[in-house]
């Protein structure tokens, strides 16, 4: 017998079915919400444990091409490899759920979602998440903690929970919580960027880009929002999967407990030398100072004549080590490597280093090191994807790649295939630096993140480095951008609030987060919060304090963007408006004109046939300029025309409901041909002229006649009209 639930949440209907499918898992369900239709499993093997001390989850969130009724892109008619969206969104699941699972469980766990029905309005990211709670707290794994996602907007000043997706299209915030009813697990942010309508005078108006970041108050305020619709979602979840709860499996959740009398030892007799090797470990994320030390007490005469293992010593260091850490941090608030709380380390910028490259900046803050380099390339050259609920193929037009590699933490290994780790910190670097980004800048922009070295927050580095990159190769942004790595250590009921972490500090706090924003505040945020629940008070704290980080690194970037000397490589731009009436004779008969002038002259064009704005590019200043004077030379010697209907696209000009003026071109015994304001012509049909019946057009209307029509249907290359008094 299967078990229906059903919850009213944030004005939505949520269907969970268990028990009809996929039986054999050790949970399993079918969530539904609107016409989506999400399959999320849970296994895990109680008879093959892993013999370390981790939790061997995997995560795969898989899309099925089906399920918008279309068949996957490419060549192999088959889902294959991984989206960037997939993959990240396993991502997430995996960050939200992991925390769940008690410490010793050692049995390799899978969780797979599979989206089998989509909708276009449905937030599929959270849904999954959502599924997978469901999956895994019905199961029978020793996991009985209800964690779901609530994405949060902002939409004209007002905060909404689980907006459809068409209106997270008019918010200028993306909020999205992972939480149990207390506790937060992880928080995504960014800012959505819009162009704004502001008036010059009474009768003048100009476009301006707003960033829309958000300050460090109102994104408490969001979470504290977010936080609410967790508690009904969770409570409601806990009380009404329990009918389905499977009962529990008794399983051995491993101790790997290191004797008590070896940790005493290490403390007593070595703690002098582990703080030594802090030191060291402060200017690298590897630990081959800790290794050391434990090779040194593991053939001490106390350890030999107990025959105490090397990894029993190793384990009993780290755990010393951690304790002298944390206690230096929150008791003599001093750090590692000598620092105070609030210190950034020593910074330094070079830009447009690499002389074949548009641009480049090299970012070094302490032992991280990113050379982020920009390319510049036309509209047409961005990357293609696929989205599951869009039936054509979109186009991403500013791409950060992020790239890890061995060497960058002194690892002898090889580079291989972009992995989890990779694709989210190049994620949140473009949700950082896009909400800049002009929003009319319509070339194609790539960053690539080159992590040279690393001991703590390459992904800021990246950010840093990215919008300086930005600026060298002349794309408009509104602000540079700067982001600082935070961290939290909380140690009997007192706590420190840490900038700019590095990487002991992250392995041994209770909380890191990672803030970008510009001046006016935040336009990407990551958390992940290790102890469970946080005050909004203790949060707030260290976003202020955050705040102060970015500022100091701000001020360095700027001095470093004043001192840009631009690339010789960078391609150059001429841009002019023509008659659009004349775009056409530029192009030429089946494009022969424009390809004689790229050809001629070297150079890449773009036209606009609505604005007639044509945009000259080129390596070459003087082929630029002299394709430039070959195009006016053409438009002006070119008699002026009304473009043809066939040349348009109405489905981009008109609308169905528009009401505008036209004028009567043509009259034939069907109807009248009108001219359209922004060009082309419609059918006026004889039966749409008037409310009575008329008999012979001509009797209403006649050639030149300025009548007032409203569009009744529109495709690509035709135009049906009827008059506005019908």
């Amino acid at each position: 017998m299967s078990t229906v639930c059903e919850f009213e949440l944030s004005k939505k209907q949520e269907i969970f079915e268990f028990g009809k499918v996929a039986k054999q898992a050790n949970g399993s369900v079918l969530a539904k919400l609107g016409n989506a239709v999400v399959l999320a499993t849970v296994v895990s093997e109680f008879d093959n444990p892993v013999s370390e001390d981790f939790t061997p989850l995997t995560v795969q969130y898989i899309e099925k091409t089906y399920a918008a009724a279309k068949l996957p892109g490419g060549f192999f008619k088959r889902e294959a490899k991984a989206s960037e969206f997939e993959t990240l969104t396993s991502r997430v699941i995996d960050r939200s759920l992991r925390p769940l699972f008690p410490k010793g469980y050692v049995y390799p766990t899978t969780i797979t979602v599979m989206v089998l029905s989509a909708d276009k309005e449905v937030d599929i990211q959270a849904l999954a998440l959502n599924a997978a709670n469901a999956a895994l707290y019905t199961s029978n794994l020793p996991v009985k903690k209800s964690v779901c996602g609530v994405r949060v907007a902002k939409i004209d000043g007002e905060y909404v929970a689980n907006p459809k997706m068409s209106e997270l299209e008019n918010s200028t915030l993306d909020l999205y919580i992972a939480g149990s009813k207390d506790e937060l697990l992880m928080i995504e942010m960014k800012s959505i960027s819009s162009t704004d309508m502001v008036e010059v005078d009474i009768e003048a108006f100009t476009k301006v880009h707003n960033s829309n970041e958000v300050n460090e108050t109102n994104l408490v305020e969001a979470i504290a929002f977010a936080q609410k619709a967790l508690f009904e979602a969770n409570s409601a979840y806990e009380a009404g999967f329990e009918e389905a709860c499977k009962d529990m499996k008794e399983v051995e959740l491993v101790e790997f407990k290191i004797p008590e009398e070896v940790i005493v030892y290490v403390r007593n007799t070595y703690s002098s030398n582990i703080t030594a090797a802090i030191e060291k470990l402060a200017k690298s994320e590897r630990a081959t100072e800790l290794k050391d030390v434990a090779k040194m007490i593991s053939i001490d005469s106390y350890c030999e004549e107990n025959e105490i293992e090397f990894s029993v010593v190793y384990e009993a260091v780290s755990v010393v080590k951690r304790e002298i850490v944390r206690k230096m941090i929150v008791n003599d608030k001093v750090r590692a490597d000598g620092r105070g709380l609030k210190d950034v380390r020593p910074i330094s910028i070079d830009t447009n280093i690499l002389p074949s490259a548009h641009s480049s900046c090299l970012f070094t803050r302490g032992e991280t090191q990113a050379l982020v380099v920009g390319t510049l390339a036309g509209a047409k050259d961005g990357q293609m994807y696929e989205m599951l609920t869009e039936k054509s193929t979109l186009i991403d037009r500013f791409m950060l790649h992020y790239n890890f590699p061995g060497f960058s933490v002194g690892e002898a290994k090889p580079m291989f295939g972009v992995g989890r780790r990779e694709l989210g910190h190049g994620n949140l670097g473009k949700k950082a630096l896009e909400p800049t980004i002009d929003n009319d800048y319509s070339e194609t922009v790539r960053l690539v993140s080159e992590i040279l070295e690393s001991n703590g927050s390459s992904s800021m580095a990246t950010v840093c480095g990215g919008s300086l990159a930005l600026k060298a190769a002349g794309v408009p942004i509104s602000d540079l951008v700067a982001g600082v790595a935070m961290g939290m250590v909380v140690e009997d009921g007192k706590y420190s609030v840490l900038t700019d972490i590095m990487g002991l500090e992250d392995h041994d706090g209770d909380m890191d987060f990672k803030v970008a924003g510009t001046a006016k505040g935040i336009t990407a945020l990551q958390m992940d919060i290790k102890l469970g629940g946080i005050e909004l008070s203790v949060l707030e704290e260290a976003l202020l304090q955050a705040k102060e980080g970015r500022e100091h690194i701000l001020g360095l970037m700027e001095t470093a963007a004043a001192e840009i000397i631009p690339s010789e490589a960078l391609p150059l731009i001429e841009q002019f408006a023509i008659d659009p009436s004349k775009i056409m004779v530029v192009i030429g008969k089946a494009g022969s004109t424009i390809k004689e002038i790229i050809e001629k002259f070297s150079v890449g064009i773009d036209l606009d046939r609505d604005s007639g704005n044509v945009k000259v590019s080129g390596n070459n200043k003087q082929n630029v300029l002299d394709a430039c004077e070959h195009i006016k030379t053409i438009s002006n010697n070119a008699v002026s025309r009304k473009p043809h209907s066939k040349d348009l696209d109405f489905e981009k000009l008109y609308k169905v409901d528009d009401v505008v003026m036209g004028k009567v071109e043509r009259i034939v015994d069907f109807g009248a041909f009108v001219a359209l304001p922004k060009g082309g012509e419609g059918l006026l049909h004889i039966s749409k002229i008037s409310k009575q019946r008329v008999k012979n057009v001509s009797d209403v209307l006649s050639v030149a006649d300025e009548i007032e029509i409203k569009v009744l249907k529109v495709t690509k290359d035709r135009i049906e009209l009827a008059s506005n008094s019908i």
